[in-house]
């Protein structure tokens, strides 16, 4: 399992607060897949974006369900499960974000997630080689650093499973280096040229 850093790829983050959360919010409710978590920075940017730009009750509405392959890893539990994270993966959110949603933990150079940020991701292990989602209805499907280590055939049928998976118009955002195979294109529409989000069709 992966470690990395709150607030990476920032242009993609945007891109959902500006494309995707406007057309989501109006949804009764509002189901979102991170595929390949790693040790869960990514989920929670995501739910500290939706947060940002939803309304009080509106972020009632939203649960992100994070999923990897390796949930034995030995700090999993510590750290995605309790929300405490090294300071190295927090220096890049910017300053009035942080002091919202972050406070200082007891261990030196630690820090803890907002409970309210914590409460609407959930954890679970998940192999997506088995093309069997772990529910449908997704308004936005979100995977990246995975699917560049698939061979193409497999890259193929895993997108097709996203396809299934999300809601009619529902969004998925993929790592900026990768290139939607042609197979599968058709599938879907990219939302704006220089960031790779793409919405169902």
């Amino acid at each position: 399992m992966a470690f990395t850093f709150f607030f990476r790829d920032l242009p993609t983050l945007h891109a959902i607060r500006d494309y995707v959360i406007p057309e989501l919010h109006k949804n009764r409710y509002i189901n979102v897949w991170d595929a390949g978590c790693a040790m869960g920075p990514e989920p929670y940017s995501l739910a500290i974006i939706f947060k940002e730009t939803l309304g009080h009750y509106e972020f009632k509405r939203l649960k992100i369900y994070a999923t990897d392959l390796d949930e034995e890893s030995h700090d999993f539990g510590k750290i995605v499960s309790k929300g405490i994270y090294p300071e190295e993966t927090v220096k890049r959110i910017p300053k009035d974000i942080f002091k919202k949603y972050f406070s200082a933990n007891n261990k030196p150079g630690h820090f803890q997630i907002a409970d309210e940020i914590k409460q609407c991701v959930t954890f679970q292990r998940h192999d997506l080689r088995s093309l069997e989602p772990i529910r449908d209805g997704f308004g936005l499907i979100v995977c990246k650093n995975v699917l560049l280590h698939f061979p193409e055939c497999d890259r193929i049928e895993v997108i097709k499973m996203f396809h299934r998976s999300l809601a009619p118009g529902g969004f998925l955002a993929t790592e900026q280096t990768q290139k939607m195979p042609r197979k599968t294109a058709y599938r879907f529409k990219q939302i704006t040229p220089n960031i790779k989000l793409f919405q169902k069709v």
